[in-house]
């Protein structure tokens, strides 16, 4: 099993609110709640690489 090693963004408030994104491991990205550290999700790096490039084409409202 890997071990993630993950990280939040530095705009992250100390409330607890945050995503945060494990990159250590080849290949793929591991994708948990900061409140609910036990849970998450594994995905490609392809994919996260495009879910990032659609988060900024998307129109601000």
């Amino acid at each position: 099993m890997h071990r993630f090693h993950f990280g939040k963004s530095s705009f992250s408030s100390g409330s607890g609110e945050c995503v945060e994104v494990a990159t250590n491991v080849a290949g793929v990205v591991a994708v948990r709640d900061s409140k609910r550290p036990d849970t998450g999700f594994v995905t490609t790096a392809g994919a996260w690489a495009d879910f990032l490039a659609h988060l900024g084409k998307r129109p601000v409202t």
